[in-house]
């Protein structure tokens, strides 16, 4: 009388796909889907994010691993990226005026080569002409004429020095260390030996004069450096003359050419100015061989690099903007950096061995990334959020961010970012990052959500067939009948729980499509059909439910204390889902509850021992909120109870078992026994409704085949929530066993509901003085806590 308004048609177990109403026979006929199938709105945000230009809108795709997120996001910006103007390249070239802070250039795209070229063909030309030009005839003229301008005063100055002794009494020896006075007495040299005979006011008159000659000589002398100097400075100058001629009209030719640029016009009169202060470098290799690299190395010079260029970014070959995914964003692949050469057991580097990363590939274009593997490695994290807030790109080692000396010797000027990043992650991850990190959300603006379903309707289903088109063409696979992508929509359905949504991740319907194909050329079939399609699916399961069959065969040989017949009181069946992580299947847990006198209230057995979650606690809780509503109007409840999964040694969470440990406990304290043939899911509330749960078609699955081992009676059930009758996406063989009448299922609203289908009796209703009707469920349960409290109030008054 109560249960048949409760139970489902085997109508509403699943939704089918006709076949008949998809509009081809095989997907062959059907092209591929243009886009991304199914998400909206992750396709405009994907939209606006790509064309907004401004600071701090860089993009975050969030979804679920498998619905085409990574793919999608490759795809839309590889559609933008041609749209946009080729970026510049970027050059590091020699610092002449601070070695240790190689300056970057920047150069139109694809200019960057043609640059490099220009200044290897410079130094090539001035290694040829600035030799020829210092062999000729005229140089050497000019040359020995300041030569002998400077041996004419120099002989003119030691000349008269000479006369300004013989006129003092000495007479000149040139020595090693410069000249020395020898005193001349009569005519004659005098020696040490001779000197010290002489009588003393005559040794004193000859030192007189010495001392006199030494200022004399010193002043010549410094008249003689001077006039060396001079010609150093006049020989100088006339190499720099020549050297001018040679270079000049070379360098005027580039700075004409790179005339838009006043970067590179300056670096080009820097390394003219260079080149003619080192005009040795260029007369000749004679000196540069004899020097070993290692000690131009230390003297800063770094041998001919100076005169290279180190072309860091190269957009010769790019169509618009580059696009660069990097699969292992480590601190250098993302900034760049520094290589160092072994010389004889020391390290050295230049700047022609800064290398670049990948924001220096990406810039003035767009950077994907996997938020999971930033996070993987050391200071990654930090590196994208330093190059995101400051906008430029510092090429550092990430050995000076830990140690407290410096080890680089190159500090590089930094390059002007202007890259679009792109991070593809998990829900999970972006609500960690947007709660715990200040700067994400600033520099993160763009949320691109990926949903995990799409409403299904004949567009959807359609798409699902293209879907498969597409796939089939791209792959070299079979392509699919109606049927089989019937098969498949019914599928996607299943793994969206929904009858009214269909999955959107279609890396796992990709893989039915795949075993599919595999399964009908082993059958040797020219086109994947429906039987194929199932086969594959159920091949998948079984090759991940060893767990689920060796559940069921404890439950067959009776270790899983688990009943589908008979009665019991304060005993219910409910249900869970356990993963497996690739499969997830559920199982019958046998729930009991106790009651008694006293006032400790319902205890949760698996929360004393820790072994409950913090949801599934909560449940147990609500369970005092409605009990005290229905029975504790007028007096307060006087009630001990415990509740506990049986034969449970792991943890339990979630609070779908919350209905079935009301009925049970409902079932003890009426004395009443309850059908153990019917197994019982669902969230109850404090007014008593129940609410839906997850896992429906697991739990309902695993019901069944517990009680397939143990005979089916006609008797048996699964009572779920009405509001989950849109989720049921069942087996055939249970449809097939509702429609015998070989099991049932009961959709309820209400904890009242529930009690008439277990118990077969009304739960019954209060009236207005709070008394439920006689020969109900809930008059029983009143009168038992009647007496509860009347015994509780007897044993207070004798304590008193």
């Amino acid at each position: 009388m109560y249960r048949e308004e409760f139970r489902v048609a085997p109508e509403q177990l699943r939704r089918g796909c006709d076949p008949a109403e998809l509009p081809f026979e095989t997907t062959a006929e059907l092209t591929g889907p243009e886009d991304i199938i199914g998400q909206p709105r992750a396709v405009a945000a994907m939209e606006f994010g790509l064309r907004i230009k401004r600071p701090g809108y860089n993009i975050f795709v969030l979804g679920a691993p498998g619905t085409g997120r990574t793919t999608y996001a490759n795809k839309a910006v590889e559609r933008s990226a041609p749209q946009q103007p080729i970026p510049c390249d970027w050059c590091y070239v020699y610092n002449f005026s601070e070695p240790g802070r190689p300056k970057a250039l920047a150069l139109p795209g694809g200019k960057g080569r043609e640059f490099c070229r220009d200044i290897g063909d410079l130094e090539t030309a001035l290694r040829e002409d600035i030799p020829t030009s210092f062999d000729g005839e005229e140089y050497e003229r000019q040359k020995a004429r300041i030569l002998q301008e400077f041996q004419r005063v120099r002989t003119e100055l030691l000349a008269d020095l000479t006369q300004r002794a013989k006129a003092q009494g000495f007479s000149l020896k040139t020595t090693n260390s410069g000249f020395q006075t020898v005193p001349v007495v009569e005519g004659e040299e005098v020696d040490q030996d001779e000197f010290s005979q002489l009588a003393p006011e005559q040794q004193r008159d000859i030192e007189d004069r010495s001392q006199q000659l030494r200022v004399d000589a010193a002043e010549i002398m410094r008249r003689v450096a001077r006039a060396e100097r001079k010609t150093r400075e006049r020989i100088k100058k006339l190499d720099h003359s020549i050297g001018f001629s040679a270079v000049g009209h070379l360098m005027d030719d580039l700075q004409q050419k790179y005339a838009q640029h006043p970067r590179v016009v300056k670096y080009l009169e820097a390394y003219k100015n260079d080149v003619l202060e080192n005009l040795d470098d260029f007369k000749g290799q004679d000196r540069e061989e004899q020097v070993h690299p290692m000690l131009l190395a230390a003297a800063g010079r770094a041998g001919n690099h100076r005169y290279q260029v180190n072309l860091l970014v190269d957009n010769s070959q790019v169509q618009g903007a580059p696009v660069v995914c990097e699969t292992n964003p480590t601190w250098d692949n993302l900034l760049g950096r520094v290589e160092y050469k072994n010389e004889l057991g020391r390290f050295s580097t230049d700047f022609t061995k800064i290398k670049a990363g990948a924001f220096h590939r990406a810039n003035g274009g767009y950077l994907i990334l996997q938020v999971a593997d930033v996070l993987a490695n050391p200071m990654a994290w930090q590196a994208v959020k330093r190059v995101l807030k400051n906008r430029e790109i510092q090429v550092e080692s990430l050995a000076d961010q830990y140690s407290a000396l410096a080890l680089s010797t190159l500090r590089p000027e930094p390059i002007p970012l202007s890259t679009k990043l792109i991070l593809i992650g998990t829900p999970h991850l972006y609500q960690l990052l947007y709660n715990y990190d200040d700067d994400f959300k600033k520099l993160f603006k763009v949320k691109v959500d990926f949903n995990d379903s799409m409403e299904r309707d004949s567009r959807a289903e359609q798409q699902v067939a293209r879907f498969v088109a597409k796939r089939a063409r791209e792959e070299g696979l079979r392509h699919f009948s109606r049927g089989a992508v019937a098969a498949l929509v019914e599928y996607s359905s299943r793994l969206a729980d929904n009858q009214q949504r269909l999955s959107t991740h279609f890396n796992h319907l990709g893989e039915i499509v795949y075993e599919a194909d595999t399964w009908a050329e082993l059958a040797g079939a020219a086109t994947v059909a429906q039987q194929h399609v199932r086969k594959a699916i159920a091949e998948k399961i079984y090759r991940s439910n060893r767990q689920q069959e060796l559940r069921q065969r404890l439950l067959a040989q009776g270790k899983f204390l688990v009943t589908t017949r008979d009665n019991a009181v304060g005993q219910v069946n409910g249900l869970s889902v356990v993963t497996t992580g690739d499969y997830d299947f559920g199982v019958p847990m046998r729930i009991t509850a106790a009651a008694f006198a006293g006032r400790g209230g319902i205890v949760n057995i698996e929360r004393e021992i820790k072994l409950s979650g913090s949801i599934h606690s909560k449940g147990v809780l609500t369970l005092s909120g409605y009990l005290g509503q229905c029975f504790a109007q007028r007096k307060p409840l006087a009630l001990s109870a415990s509740i506990t999964f049986e034969q449970l040694y792991g943890g339990v969470e979630g609070d779908s078992a919350s209905c079935a440990e009301l009925l049970a406990l409902l079932s003890s304290l009426a004395d009443l026994p309850v059908r153990q043939g019917l197994a019982v899911t669902g969230s109850v509330n404090q007014k008593g409704e129940i609410q839906p749960v997850g896992g429906i078609n697991e739990k309902i699955e695993g019901w069944f085949e517990t009680c397939s081992l143990q005979g089916l009676t006609g008797s048996q059930g699964v009572v779920i929530p009405r509001r989950n009758l849109a989720d049921l996406m069942l087996r055939d063989a249970i449809i097939q066993a509702v429609r015998q009448g070989q099991f049932h299922i009961y959709a309820i609203d209400t904890v009242e509901q529930g009690v008439e289908i277990l118990f077969g009796l009304p739960a019954g209703a209060a009236d207005q003085g709070g008394e439920y009707e006689h020969n109900t469920v809930y008059r029983r349960v009143q009168d038992k806590l009647e007496r509860y409290s009347q015994h509780q109030q007897k044993k207070s008054q004798r304590d008193e």
